[in-house]
């Protein structure tokens, strides 16, 4: 139950004869559920409001009788109430409980009629169960089983045939002959993530499920889908016709594509057509109701193929007269000491935030014991902050409601996080108060009570305003915000997070750079900090970290640093793990008389460029933890068997460490991570036995009846705990200051990141089903200026930032943007790392 479960009134009733107590509103089907009794659904789903489409749910209900005259009820001789029973069965999923209430729904009469309705359903389903992908966790063909008749009265030729392969876009197929009309689908897209792009069309025996975007089902959760539709009507292309549910065996994961850190199940399987190796065939959704629920985005569930890609590397390199040849690992390491011990303190170790904690842990373990430095390969700053001001132990989204406050700032939270998009989208429909501020237009504004805009670059100065209305020290604020500062729409967003009982500050990296986020999140801390939204569940700093374990990296005593090139020329030995900065920006590492190591899955351009090339496992392979950005500690396991011949990339280091005698775990995870816990204060207690602890979660879910939720994984593996907020020193409070802001320049232009979910990372690449999703490179510029420069809509422009090489790209239009403001997807080619000036043209 959740909180506010707790609190509301409880009722009694009987269900086939057990008594049940829920609270007041529960409907009849989740109050079975609760208890342990199943009633059979198709259309209902615990996460979705109910419409009683299929009647599949039919029950016997008795209700008691009240003395109209006296309002009293009517007792029977033995003192019991008196039950009064309806003529007609009733639809357990669309009514609620009441006080005294018997529910048969084991009795001839509603077993009758739930016979009825699967032979009703059967008219039209064709008979392909054995090659259907449903079969083995499909609703209708386990409640057929059960509540069906054992013959039907229709003939085969008569039912109705339509097309059984049908692109609602290239990710989900459509098998029309299956659909039961549920609905389930067009009711999670509309209600759920509020993307209605498939809807029915047509009626009676003709209805079907059609797309109404372009390209077709257009949507970051079109995946979800195919979990919660009843039969094989919807499947994914990544496993259709892939394998049967018997045959694979499931792994617990974590996402690794954002900060959010969702639940995955790995589902694998040993198979011929991969040459005997164990693959991963599907990824499926892992219940955590404390980060994502039931649901994961299209790119965690399709974006895993890198970690299997044939073009691993399998053995260590090492350069030789100038060409990369085979090397054994003692060879390749034995050099790697050699060469790390002539550089002593000038070692640079360049960490990225794909790696798990205990990678990151050695990796500090082994550069400290050199005495040299630790960076985290980011544009983006706070992660000391928001372990001192982050959201509490005991924070979730879901139990927030109209005592929470949430301000989103410099956030395009749906390409950035989108699974905390749908979670702060679902608390402001509960009545959450939801404040975005942000310099241009995002989805999550759909939602919004408040929405403010500020100049691009001015978004620190935006948070001060806030602060100078609730606080009775002013700073003076730049021109450029000083009408949003006097506005009364921002005056009455400040006091409405300031007046909340609860309040949370999401902060990205919408047009933000290293340095301007650094003053973003202190800005932020020290709002929460005036308004006491610090140290309490459900409150406190959220950073929209750009991979998944950034905040971990920052745990481990790894930060970013403002001139990063710097630091690589500065160093004569330099070690990059899980990162390519030669692949964004290749003037950042360069064939030098620099020793370089490169740890990483591919021969990226960056290790091309390597001295020592280690290749290691990928995170399907072993175990580890991540922590997310709500600083929720959680473990991954092992879901196939590891490439032969690479080693995790905690045993790397620490080998590395042997040869250099320090004292490192080479060989179990789990040891590693006992040292965290010994050495990492916020880490202090927890193991990897606490980590894999669970308890009961509602809805119930992934159990043998699968129709309830749908194909969703119980999780039996461990929710994760999340950590205590650091320790605050007594000089260790966020800096009151005034803040620069961002001059638009009267002539040129100044380009501004922004972030897309579907990006050219390394990490999404290889998965080729993605593919049509990665726009080609584009640039965003108000019309004026593309009129000014002659660049028409669609036009392929040369884009370059001073002296690195210009990227080709198409031209997109916004009116809402300033002049002189362009924005640039990060991850396209070209190396934005904050505003910077930039050159457009027409490509000849």
């Amino acid at each position: 139950m959740t909180m506010s479960d707790t609190i509301r009134k409880t009722v009694t009733l009987q269900i086939d004869g057990v008594s049940v107590t829920v609270p007041e509103g529960t409907l009849i089907v989740d109050a079975a559920k609760r208890a342990g009794i199943d009633i059979p659904v198709f259309c209902y789903h615990p996460k979705m409001e109910p419409v009683g489409m299929c009647r599949m749910c039919l029950v016997e209900v008795g209700r008691t009788v009240i003395d109209r005259a006296t309002g009293e009820l009517v007792l029977e001789e033995d003192g019991s109430p008196s039950v009064q029973f309806g003529p007609k069965l009733e639809t357990a999923c669309t009514t609620p409980v009441s006080e005294g209430m018997v529910v048969l729904g084991a009795s001839d009469k509603a077993r009758q009629g739930r016979e009825d309705i699967v032979e009703f359903i059967l008219t039209s389903h064709p008979l392909d169960c054995p090659i259907c992908d449903k079969g083995g966790e499909c609703s209708l063909q386990n409640l057929t089983m059960g509540y069906g008749p054992g013959e039907s009265r229709y003939l085969y030729d008569e039912k109705k045939h339509f097309d059984k392969n049908v692109p609602l876009g290239e990710l989900i197929f459509l098998d029309r002959e299956r659909c039961i009309q549920c609905g389930r689908c067009v009711r999670f897209q509309d209600e759920i993530v509020d993307d209605p792009v498939i809807g029915f069309f047509n009626r009676g025996r003709a209805l079907e499920i059609v797309t109404y975007s372009e390209p077709g089902f257009d949507s970051y959760f079109s995946g979800n889908t195919s979990d919660i539709c009843p039969v094989g009507a919807l499947t994914t292309a990544d496993f259709r016709f892939k394998a049967r549910p018997w045959e694979m065996n499931s792994a617990a994961s974590i996402c690794t594509q954002c900060p959010v850190g969702c639940n995955l199940t790995f589902n694998v399987r040993r198979e011929a057509a991969s040459g005997g190796n164990w693959v991963v065939k599907r990824v499926m959704p892992r219940q955590n109701e404390g980060v994502n629920e039931i649901w994961i985005c299209d790119k965690g569930r399709f974006g895993h193929h890198y970690a299997g890609h044939p073009e691993r590397l399998t053995q260590p390199l090492v350069r030789r007269d100038g060409e990369l040849t085979e090397a054994s690992w003692d060879e390749a390491l034995e050099l790697v000491a050699d060469r790390f011990r002539l550089a002593g303190d000038d070692l640079l170790t360049l960490a990225g935030g794909r790696l798990s904690n205990e990678d990151l842990f050695n990796l500090r373990q082994l550069t400290d014991g050199m005495g040299g430095r630790k960076v985290l390969y980011s544009t983006m700053a706070g992660g000391n902050l928001t372990a001192k001001y982050g959201m509490a132990p005991g924070s979730n989204f879901a139990d927030m409601g109209p005592e929470t406050a949430i301000l989103v700032v410099a956030s395009d939270l749906e390409e950035e996080a989108p699974i905390w998009w749908l979670r702060v989208k679902q608390a402001a429909e509960r009545g959450a108060k939801l404040i975005v501020l942000n310099p241009r237009p995002t989805k999550l504004e759909r939602v919004a009570e408040y929405i403010l805009r500020y100049p691009y670059g001015a978004e620190s100065a935006a948070v001060l305003a806030m602060m100078n209305v609730v606080s009775a020290q002013h700073l003076d604020l730049p021109e450029a915000v000083q009408n949003l500062a006097r506005s009364s729409e921002l005056k009455a967003a400040a006091e409405v997070f300031t007046g909340a009982e609860n309040g949370v500050l999401i902060f990205g990296s919408e047009g933000v750079g290293l340095e301007g986020s650094r003053v973003l999140a202190e800005a932020c801390a020290n709002l929460l900090t005036i308004t006491n939204h610090i140290g309490r569940p459900n409150n406190g700093l959220l950073g929209v970290w750009q991979r998944a374990n950034d905040q971990g990296a920052w745990d481990m005593g790894f930060s970013p640093v403002l001139d990063l090139e710097s630091e690589l020329q500065a160093s004569s030995a330099i070690y990059i793990v899980a990162a390519d900065p030669a692949g964004d920006d290749p003037s950042l590492v360069s064939e030098t008389h620099k020793f370089l190591v490169v740890q990483d899955l591919y021969l990226t351009p960056t290790a091309r460029l390597a001295d020592v090339i280690l290749p290691v496992q990928a995170w399907t392979e072993r175990e580890g933890t991540y922590t997310s950005g709500e600083r929720r500690v959680q473990r991954f396991y092992p879901a196939v068997r590891e490439t032969s011949n690479v080693l995790e990339d905690f045993a790397v280091a620490g080998k590395i460490g042997e040869l250099l005698s320090l004292d490192l775990e080479t060989r179990l995870a789990g040891r590693v991570f006992n040292r965290i816990a010994e050495e990492v204060p916020d880490y202090g207690g927890l193991s990897y036995s606490k980590l894999a602890e669970v308890v009961e979660q509602w809805p119930i879910v992934g159990r043998g009846d699968l129709y309830y939720g749908g194909t969703t994984y119980e999780n039996a593996q461990g929710l994760g705990i999340q950590l205590p907020n650091s320790e605050h020193e007594a000089d260790d409070s966020p800096v009151w200051q005034d803040v620069p802001l961002i001059d638009i320049p009267r002539l040129g232009l100044l380009a501004f990141p922004i972030t897309r979910l579907y990006d050219g990372g390394t990490t999404l690449l290889p998965s080729q089903l993605l593919h049509q999703r990665i726009a080609e490179p584009f640039v965003v510029l108000n019309p004026h200026d593309a009129n000014r420069l002659h660049l028409p809509l669609n036009s392929s422009v040369l884009v370059s930032l001073a002296d690195k090489p210009a990227v080709i790209a198409s031209v997109q239009f916004d009116e809402s943007l300033p002049e002189r403001v362009i924005l640039v997807p990060r991850s396209f080619g070209l190396p934005i790392n904050g505003p910077m000036p930039v050159e457009v043209k027409l490509a000849r």
